[in-house]
């Protein structure tokens, strides 16, 4: 029962779910519930489950502001601690974000090991299903080892302590934490192995595909540091989805933006969360870097807090996900992919390709009589750049948690962060213990194998 709780994915969340006849059928215990390869599929296609990536981040990441007196007062307390970078987090109570992330392993694992002997589909559909479980896969547990573990420090990621990593439905196996290497090695082998098995593009961006697999390989080489080939699978990505929205074409209309599966940008679909639960201001530091006048990204895609009703706040927040009311887009896309080309350019020391990519994803984030070209002499001129940019245009998803973890390992980028809560002023250091985030108390309990990260 301990390891069911821990891994709360039973059998029993398999079966309790709406509309679950959909894809099982409730059987005697022991029994297989699952049979059609129909079933499997339905399986990656819960929405509620596999849509959804962590929402704490966002919260703790230094693009996000002050917070005012009756704001203070409102939100939950989870993310009171989450936003002073708390030793106790959660309370004793559940995580959200590791029981969403394990619930999806646990219908990636069911996948892989039940859709070859399924029945009523072709082997060429059980791949593909396979293949689509395997990205799955690697994008939670990418999403895990850089929520829950020390940044990859090629030096250490042997020894430092990833998550646990179960790869197979069995209830009976190790929790121990696998290393922080040990995790990226299978994040990378996953997605490899699905490539044969993907179409180069999805039918709707739910679902994996080769560009996305590409895209996720790209952001965990990106967060390793590996810029050759960062950049490299981020243009074999591209190759295969490069449009862009053109903002000027909504400037007078913002409501007519793609919903999501209509979304160009949207490489493979994830989304914050909680993301309308609560909202929260944007800091001074990122908005001080927009052309406020004239970056549509400002103009459409952030708002006063007086708009934000009961979760309203002084200040200006990322607006974005109540034009649609589809939530936080966190997935891989092509601004993000340009992004990363962008970065592994200036780090490689070409400055005229760096600018050139950056100054095609501005292209499209102005009116053509608003638009200027960014210039810089040099390859660090252009690194800071982009770096910059990343920030105006991922702000306030969670992006910048993950870049604060990387870029505190070069002196040039490392920075302290400080805020005040409740007149108590908070601070976090660069590569300091409180950009792990801890385990909830109640799953090492019950479970002791599984390490807590020292706070």
């Amino acid at each position: 029962m301990n390891r069911r709780y821990i891994i709360y994915l039973l059998g029993l969340w398999l079966l309790a779910g709406s509309g679950c006849r959909k894809y099982v059928e409730i059987e005697q215990v022991g029994k297989r519930t699952l049979h059609l390869t129909k079933d499997y599929q339905g399986l990656l296609n819960d929405q509620l489950t596999m849509e959804n990536a962590c929402f704490y981040p966002m919260v703790a990441a230094d693009d996000i502001g002050a917070l005012d007196d009756n704001l203070q007062t409102r939100i939950p307390q989870a993310a009171v601690n989450v936003y002073t970078w708390a030793p106790d987090i959660y309370v004793d109570n559940d995580d959200p974000d590791w029981n969403i992330m394990y619930k999806q392993i646990y219908y990636c694992n069911l996948v892989i090991a039940g859709v070859a002997d399924s029945d009523g589909g072709t082997g060429a559909e059980k791949k593909n299903i396979n293949a689509q479980a395997l990205v799955h896969r690697a994008l939670a547990y990418l999403n895990l080892v850089n929520v829950y573990a020390k940044q990859y420090d090629a030096a250490t990621a042997a020894t430092d302590a990833g998550v646990p990593m179960p790869v197979t439905p069995d209830f009976t196996g190790s929790l121990q934490r696998a290393s922080v290497q040990a995790v990226y090695d299978h994040i990378k082998e996953d997605l490899q192995a699905a490539m044969p098995d993907l179409d180069d593009l999805p039918a709707y961006s739910i679902t994996p595909s080769r560009a996305g697999a590409y895209a996720v390989l790209a952001r965990a080489c990106l967060q390793q540091g590996d810029y050759p080939n960062a950049g490299k699978y981020a243009d074999s990505a591209l190759a295969r989805q490069h449009t862009l929205l053109n903002l000027a074409d909504y400037a007078a209309d913002v409501s007519k933006l793609p919903l999501k599966l209509q979304d160009p940008e949207i490489i493979f679909e994830k989304k914050l969360a909680n993301s309308t639960a609560y909202n929260f201001p944007l800091s001074e530091s990122l908005l001080q870097k927009f052309d406020t006048t004239h970056d549509l990204r400002y103009q459409l895609f952030t708002a006063d807090g007086v708009v934000f009703g009961y979760y309203g706040f002084v200040g200006r927040g990322y607006y974005r996900p109540r034009i649609t009311n589809e939530g936080a887009f966190v997935g891989p896309s092509v601004p993000e992919m340009m992004l990363i080309k962008a970065e592994c350019a200036a780090r490689a020391g070409n400055t005229g390709a760096a600018l050139d990519v950056l100054n095609e994803l501005r292209r499209h984030r102005f009116k053509p009589e608003d638009y200027t070209p960014l210039q810089a002499t040099n390859p660090a001129a252009a690194l800071r750049l982009t770096i910059d940019e990343r920030g105006l245009e991922l702000m306030g998803r969670g992006f910048r948690w993950f870049d604060q973890k990387r870029l505190n390992k070069e002196a040039a980028f490392a920075a302290t962060v400080t805020r005040s809560f409740k007149g108590q002023t908070y601070t976090l250091e660069p590569n300091g213990n409180r950009y792990m985030f801890p385990i909830a108390n109640k799953y090492i309990t019950m479970n002791p194998e599984i390490t807590q990260n020292p706070r």
